[in-house]
């Protein structure tokens, strides 16, 4: 099949491609991407500020946080979720309706999304995670004056576990599920392609963590580069969201647990992290190294599957 010959699903401008790697799959008018773009800048940034700002005033006008604390307490911790959490919705509206492309392509591609798949990845990536912040608590201990267990830390973690991953598989899907491949869709030999999706969606992933701390930016451009060549292996998100959640609920539980029975400090700025990250990017890397090792091993098992048919 040649790069001319596309199959459309949807139309000869707007078409899936299921020969091509996932994460260029998608062909689409050339402004499209930019349109998703300005989309998700628009509901990850105005839509956050919006509702951890009405949090923020009804948590000071209960007395449960005093004016000028600016780190996530449980109402605008839940807040700010709700609104990253819109914009999966939202990108896969537009993938439909302004990029006339099915969006269940967003989710995998020459095959289903599989739930089992997902918590396999879950359970494996959990274990990669202790393992981790194991490791970075012997690098990089946190003082365990700041352990505490507050009424505040525990509505934290309640929030943590029933929003975290929902906020975090909105992400994979609206950056690794649509605009990797709607980047990539104005390349098309389908390796450029795909480093180009790549590129541009880890860097907007990026930016939009708002960090001016080096090894933080290092760290959100690992996060999303990883779980972009883990959804280019597996031709789907489950490992992506398997991968983003575990980090996300643990990252999270260990701030609300050292914060002095707090709030989770927000601090992002220069200086707010350090080589300890390292270690993370480690982990993203064997990530992807498990992820290619367990979708090789499928592969073969479902071509000695289909040659003793």
């Amino acid at each position: 099949m040649t790069e001319s010959s596309r199959p459309a699903e949807a139309s000869s401008r707007a078409a899936v491609d299921l020969a091509r790697p996932f994460g260029a799959h998608l062909s689409m008018r050339w402004w499209v991407p930019l349109v998703i773009t300005i989309a998700v800048i628009v509901a990850a940034n105005l839509l956050q500020t919006l509702f951890v700002v009405v949090a923020t005033i009804v948590e000071v006008a209960l007395s449960l946080k005093e004016p000028g604390d600016e780190s996530l307490t449980p109402l605008t911790y839940l807040a700010s979720n709700i609104a990253i959490m819109s914009i999966a919705p939202l990108s896969l509206l537009l993938l439909a309706r302004v990029g006339k492309v099915p969006w269940r392509s967003a989710f995998s591609t020459g095959r289903s999304f599989r739930w089992r798949r997902l918590a396999a990845y879950l359970g494996l990536f959990s274990g990669l995670m202790v393992v981790t912040n194991v490791t970075i608590h012997l690098v990089n201990p946190s003082p365990m004056s700041l352990f505490a267990i507050s009424g505040t830390t525990i509505a934290l973690l309640i929030v943590i576990v029933l929003t975290t991953p929902l906020q975090a598989a909105a992400e994979e899907i609206a950056f690794r599920g649509v605009l990797t491949a709607s980047y990539a869709s104005w390349v098309r030999a389908a390796r450029p392609a795909v480093v180009v999706g790549i590129i541009c969606s880890s860097t907007l992933f990026a930016v939009l963590h708002v960090s001016t701390d080096p090894w933080m930016i290092m760290n959100y451009l690992g996060l999303g580069a990883s779980t972009a060549i883990m959804a280019l292996i597996s031709r789907g998100l489950e490992a992506p969201i398997a991968f983003h959640v575990m980090n996300n609920v643990f990252a999270m539980t260990i701030g609300a647990l050292f914060a002095e029975g707090g709030g989770i400090s927000q601090d992002r700025g220069a200086g707010s992290a350090g080589p300890y990250l390292l270690i993370v990017l480690a982990a993203e890397a064997l990530a992807v190294i498990i992820v290619w090792q367990l979708e090789k091993r499928r592969r073969h098992a479902v071509e000695s599957a289909e040659l003793s048919r």
